[in-house]
């Protein structure tokens, strides 16, 4: 049954015994040949989703307004939460765990003394021992550094390190030039880099300058944007040999972890360099801790969006509802319980709430996701910018919840009025 027909059949039961419920049928009357019988072929058979769809959008300018705003927080809230999975959750690859990180148990800045390779090749479970020491070096006449340089024992790249892809002579050719080195493909491309290049870099933590030459790209790792070269280059051009930055060890099993770990530990205790070996996913976790608590941070600002977010909302559905108090005493009037009443004001705060998620998570997603632009961001700058799952479906559920949120102070006005208070307040 239409809302007209509704109101027909029960409006004759009401009896205008007195000047209220003369003016409450006059309203009535009106909003029957409003709904019915003006432009019959448009009007005639509205029903609940028709009547629910021409209220939310009888002003707008306001509607779109608000669909705007929560399409912008929601867009807000996906890109907080993309950064933060970027910072927080490290990528692991097949070779990673197998790969333990030696390194300063005073800080990562400490150098370590070359002495401790042997020492941690003859511990049982140890497949290889590389030194790997961060350049710091800019490139050309950049102001930053745009990615990092590593120097570490070339010849076992491919065991410590085999998902790194590159061709077999471009890795011999590497191999066999002290000054060579090989390239990320992300950084080739973003550069225009070829085989035969020479990559200048000033370091800011090394006295010195090396004119790199690209012998190889490499590709397949998760972050396809370093440059590796030869330890023994960074030794002699720098005047520091016999101390590395770092110790990357690859174990032979999984189940030899937890052993290798702590026997490097022991090796090096009460000595001048004590160490930590920790897995490497542990130590990016350890890396990130460096720059604070992040998680602490975006989740703050994530609360404070969905907060603001939420008071807006529920302030505009309280206005749009007061300005229809006359038309809600009316179906109160003819028998609506506060029941229905406020499946309507669900409906349409929860509709609003479905079309800003649309576009606001949409959007997001066809972004990072599509936009040709976003993609050389990641690339450039970002590993992985990527919206998961369980982003869409967070976002999805704050939408929800907005929705929900949204329609209680409206109906708690709503329940709280009576037929004679809604026509008197709008009269």
């Amino acid at each position: 049954m239409s809302i007209a027909q509704s109101w027909r059949a029960r409006l004759p039961a009401l009896q205008p015994t007195c000047p209220i419920d003369r003016q409450f049928r006059s309203h009535a009357n009106s909003a029957v040949i409003s709904t019915s019988r003006r432009a019959p072929g448009k009007y005639r058979g509205v029903t609940t989703a028709s009547f629910i769809l021409k209220n939310a959008f009888r002003n707008k300018r306001r509607a779109t307004l608000s669909i705007l705003s929560v399409a912008v927080s929601l867009f807000l809230l996906v890109t907080l939460l993309v950064g933060l999975r970027e910072f927080t959750v490290p990528i692991e690859d097949v070779g990673a765990a197998l790969r333990v990180v030696v390194r300063s148990k005073v800080s990562i800045a400490n150098a370590l003394p070359a002495r401790q390779r042997p020492v941690i090749e003859r511990i049982p479970g140890v497949d290889a021992v590389s030194p790997f020491s961060f350049f710091g070096g800019k490139f050309r006449n950049e102001e930053n550094m745009s990615f990092a340089q590593f120097a570490m024992d070339a010849h076992l790249l491919e065991r410590i390190f085999g998902e790194a892809k590159t061709p077999p002579e471009q890795m011999k050719a590497f191999l066999k030039n002290q000054r060579g080195c090989i390239v990320g493909k992300i950084t080739a491309d973003k550069y225009k880099l070829k085989v035969g290049d020479w990559l200048p870099f000033t370091s800011v933590l090394y006295p010195c300058t090396l004119e790199l030459q690209v012998m190889g790209i490499y590709q397949g790792t998760p972050d396809d944007r370093n440059v590796l070269f030869h330890h023994k280059y960074l030794d002699e051009s720098c005047g520091s040999p016999g101390w590395v930055n770092t110790w990357w060890v690859k174990v032979r099993s999984p189940q030899d972890m937890p052993r290798v770990l702590d026997t490097i530990d022991k090796a090096f205790a009460n000595t001048s360099a004590e160490v930590r070996a920790e897995s490497e996913r542990a130590f990016q976790l350890s890396f990130i801790s460096m720059l604070g608590d992040v998680t602490l941070i975006v989740h703050s600002i994530c609360s404070v969006v969905i907060f603001t977010l939420m008071l807006v909302t529920a302030s505009t559905m309280s206005m749009a509802i007061r300005e229809r108090f006359r038309e809600i005493a009316v179906l109160k009037a003819v028998g609506y319980r506060n029941q229905e009443l406020f499946t309507l004001i669900l409906a349409e705060s929860f509709g609003l709430a479905a079309l800003g998620a649309l576009l606001g998570v949409g959007g997001a997603w066809a972004l990072y996701t599509f936009t040709p632009i976003m993609q050389m961001v990641s690339k450039g700058i970002l590993i992985r910018f990527e919206v998961t799952a369980r982003i869409i479906g967070l976002a999805l559920a704050v939408a929800a919840a907005l929705g929900i949120g949204a329609s209680l102070l409206p109906y708690r006005a709503v329940r709280r009025m009576t037929v004679v208070s809604g026509l008197k307040t709008l009269d």
